[in-house]
């Protein structure tokens, strides 16, 4: 939102905008926090997140706040909207480019790898995945509850463009961005290597936080530990 795609907060709609899915929409309060940080709605709204009643709801929802573009939550299908999205700004000759956050838990369903083939059959280069792979989802490890295997050599066997990249260095997934954008031929994946609770010593690499909220106490010693005096 801040370094790589074209959008304009004050026109959310624009038919020439980038579009952004989150295809694994149970992280959206990250997607939230973006969009209100980039001007979409004011930050303080963040405070309605997940009470009821609120268009801050547990996944995103087409038409509830500026800047969503699908409603996801229902693993698989978000991907393949994209897919969908980057065909149909192909065919429009729009220069609208497509950009969807995917995980390594939601690669054991079908649909994104539906949308492999496809994406690669259409030469989809206005299409970017950015692959979060931390190895663990809501019951585990993903290798213990279906394992996915080798994600990135996968995509590549597709036809795909694959990079892989340190998750956390925004640096380095900026790169990788301009890197995927310059090949026009066909779509990316950004193979991104990441660390569940990164830099909260508790969180790291626990499964049980992939959806669990810290206590007040926790809170604190994680605001602490992330430099939040």
């Amino acid at each position: 939102y801040f370094h790589e795609m074209a959008v304009d907060p004050q026109q959310p709609e624009h038919p020439l905008r980038d579009r952004f899915v989150l295809s694994n929409g149970h992280c959206c309060a990250a997607l939230y926090s973006s969009l209100a940080r980039r001007g979409y709605f004011p930050a303080d709204q963040l405070a309605q997140f997940r009470k009821y009643g609120s268009h801050f709801q547990g996944h995103p929802h087409l038409g509830a706040l500026p800047g969503i573009e699908m409603s996801t939550g229902s693993l698989g299908t978000g991907v393949s909207v994209a897919g969908g999205m980057a065909l149909a700004a192909q065919v429009d000759g729009s220069p609208a480019r497509i950009y969807a956050v995917t995980s390594d838990g939601e690669s054991q369903e079908g649909q994104p790898w539906e949308n492999a083939t496809a994406a690669a059959h259409y030469g989809l280069g206005n299409l970017t995945l950015l692959l979060d792979w931390n190895g663990i989802q809501i019951d585990g490890r993903t290798e213990d509850v279906m394992n996915p295997g080798d994600i990135a050599a996968k995509y590549a066997a597709f036809g795909w463009q694959v990079l892989e990249v340190d998750g956390h260095n925004t640096q380095a997934l900026i790169d990788a961005l301009a890197e995927a954008r310059a090949d026009t031929g066909r779509p990316a994946l950004l193979a991104c290597r990441t660390k569940i609770g990164k830099g909260v010593s508790y969180m790291e690499d626990v499964p049980d936080f992939h959806g669990m909220a810290p206590n007040d106490e926790q809170a604190i010693q994680a605001l602490r530990e992330l430099g939040d005096p």
